[in-house]
């Protein structure tokens, strides 16, 4: 959120969602991300994850955890700590996922701690929301939704490329959704929730991919592969 004419500041997300919210509501919205299974499908392909070893960063018992296990990956997880730190050996993984809460944004010790773990060729993958979307307007300027995939932003100028995957929240019925809409994000949830026509928001979401060590370039990735440069997805 922003604070003030401040600079922005966000609120922790809780580990496999991209917004802090009451259990209720946080089961609610959990049930309804990605149904599809596309953002595990994503990991994937930029892993693989399948019959690998995968650190998987604060999300014990999330659904991507279970997605990832059903693709074939060998999950351990591992709390996101301050100074940060894995829990594991060195050259130990095949690849590092953080799902929203870690890696807001580029820290060289972050990535030196990811490298230390991973093994010749692993991968690091870090998922944050992109915006240019329905869900972006619940929650107002972000740097997710700008500054950070810019050619100039610290993840492609930080030696990551990017892939968009374009996902859905998706309601059982419209009637559903403006309700959760409305109890989640107030004003902002009722003004979407009065414009929906079906039952689903659209929601972007960006898969920072890096291998061990960092890769050149900048170019941005997005869902069908094509190569890009600067933002995916415009």
């Amino acid at each position: 959120m922003r604070h003030g004419g401040g600079p922005l500041v966000y609120s922790r997300p809780v580990s496999d969602l991209p917004f802090v919210l009451a259990a209720p509501l946080a089961e609610q919205l959990g049930r309804v991300l990605d149904t599809e299974g596309k953002l595990a499908r994503a990991l994937e392909a930029l892993g693989p994850v399948a019959d690998r070893d995968v650190a998987l960063l604060d999300a014990q018992g999330s659904r991507v955890a279970a997605e990832l296990e059903d693709l074939g990956a060998r999950v351990v997880h591992a709390p996101l700590e301050q100074p940060f730190r894995l829990p594991f050996g060195d050259a130990s993984m095949d690849v590092v996922v953080s799902l929203w809460s870690g890696f807001r944004g580029v820290n060289t010790e972050e990535l030196a701690e990811a490298d230390r773990v991973l093994r010749p060729g692993g991968r690091l993958l870090v998922v944050h929301d992109y915006g240019r979307d329905d869900v972006s307007r619940l929650r107002g300027e972000a740097p997710e939704y700008g500054p950070w995939s810019r050619r100039e932003g610290p993840f492609l100028r930080g030696g990551f490329k990017i892939r968009v995957v374009h996902c859905w929240w998706t309601f059982a019925t419209v009637d559903k959704a403006r309700t959760f809409l409305d109890e989640a994000f107030g004003s902002a949830g009722a003004e979407i929730g009065a414009e929906l026509k079906r039952p689903r928001l659209s929601w972007n979401v960006a898969v920072y991919h890096r291998a061990r060590g960092g890769e050149a370039g900048s170019e941005a990735v997005g869902e069908a592969g094509s190569e890009a440069g600067g933002e995916a997805g415009d």
